[in-house]
């Protein structure tokens, strides 16, 4: 079993109140989900023009897993209202006997 987890951080250089950054990243979040993923805010909680995005999946296979993230971060950079300024990627394999934890940029 494989859990794998994106972090994204985001620039939203034309909002202008909490309230229009809300609305930018409650729709990327919606979408997100609607991959199957598990999606949400996670950080610059009280910016205006910062948000940061989280997503992850459980997966049989650390390549499985791979794609799901890729389609993921499609997805945020497709979005022409978000600046990406760093997406971070991790893979934890787990196991009977222990579980591991290693960055991973596949």
């Amino acid at each position: 079993m494989f859990v794998a987890a994106l972090t994204a951080d985001l620039r939203i250089p034309e909002s202008r109140s909490r309230k229009d950054k809300r609305s930018v990243v409650r729709s990327l979040v919606a979408e997100l989900a609607r991959t199957g993923v598990s999606a949400a805010e996670t950080g610059h909680l009280e910016l205006v023009r910062r948000a940061e995005v989280a997503v992850a999946v459980v997966s049989s296979t650390a390549g499985h897993a791979g794609q799901v993230l890729e389609s993921c971060e499609r997805i945020v950079r497709s979005r022409p209202e978000i600046e990406v300024v760093t997406v971070e990627r991790r893979l934890w394999k787990g196991s009977d006997d222990s579980e591991s934890e290693d960055e991973w940029h596949g």
